[in-house]
């Protein structure tokens, strides 16, 4: 059994609501790898975060300030058969296809080192803010004669290229979050002292009354959703979301801001 009776009775994902921000945090010390019971609850919180519509963003985390997640927890992979595995696989990649496909921004604020699955799932969220000499990323999963298998062979190599993506996952090396940066993996860097107010502070400006969460939302999905057809059917999507933002009381008001020269005052409607 990979799932015991004691982890299915265990938290390990809080969620949280505070402002328009849902905040999910991975909770399994002290390296928040991840099992099959852990992601069926950030399933879960996702699911409660994408149908709550007092939140406008979502924060994904880690537990302590060591780990954002180390990735799949070894020792269940080395308990269960070839069969739980592909299973195990496959569920992850649902899970965080969830993300992706929820038209609410997600942000991932690495608190720590973000390796092996960890990454996968930060390379799910749409931006990336990590904490100053907070640990190191990467993706070292042939160290262990298997692939990044929740994702990461694809969303790496969409983030970096073909050719840096199979250099990083061949050599299977960590990197700095600084050397992230460079490579486009990770969007910012914050300081280490008051790491989550910061990010909460961020988050907050794409909610109403700073944003029209509606647009934000639609932003992502024109993105997320075109990025991998082609132009004409994508441009066709981005004038379906468009046409729907025209209708929305938040786009009337912000074109009468801009008319009138004041700030607008965005409601998500």
């Amino acid at each position: 059994m990979a799932t015991t009776t004691t982890e299915a009775t265990k938290t390990l994902v809080n969620y949280r609501k505070d402002g328009g921000v849902g905040i999910i945090e991975m909770n399994d010390p002290p390296a928040n790898t991840y099992t099959y019971e852990m992601n069926r609850q950030l399933d879960e919180a996702i699911l409660t975060a994408r149908f709550d519509n007092d939140v406008h963003v979502i924060v994904l985390t880690g537990n302590g300030d060591k780990f954002f997640s180390a990735g799949a927890n070894i020792k269940m992979l080395a308990s269960v058969d070839p069969v739980f595995k592909y299973y195990f696989c496959l569920h992850a990649n649902e899970t965080l296809l969830r993300l992706e496909h929820t038209p609410k921004l997600v942000i991932a604020a690495l608190n720590g080192h973000t390796v092996g699955g960890g990454l996968e799932i930060a390379m799910a969220a749409d931006i990336r803010i990590a904490r100053r000499d907070a640990g190191k990323c990467g993706l070292p999963e042939v160290n262990l004669g298997v692939l990044p298998g929740t994702g990461g062979t694809q969303r790496l190599s969409r983030l970096v290229g073909k050719s840096k993506a199979i250099e990083l996952m061949v050599t299977g090396n960590t990197f700095t979050f600084e050397e992230a940066k460079e490579m486009g993996i990770v969007n910012d860097i914050f300081e280490r002292e008051n790491f989550m107010d910061n990010i909460m502070e961020y988050a907050r400006q794409f909610c109403p009354p700073n944003k029209a969460a509606m647009a934000v939302g639609h932003i992502k999905r024109s993105v997320q959703t075109g990025w991998e057809i082609p132009m004409e059917s994508a441009l066709a999507i981005e004038r379906e979301l468009q046409s729907l933002l025209f209708k929305s009381s938040d786009a009337k008001e912000g074109l009468n801001a801009y008319v009138e020269k004041r700030p607008a005052e965005f409601k998500a409607k």
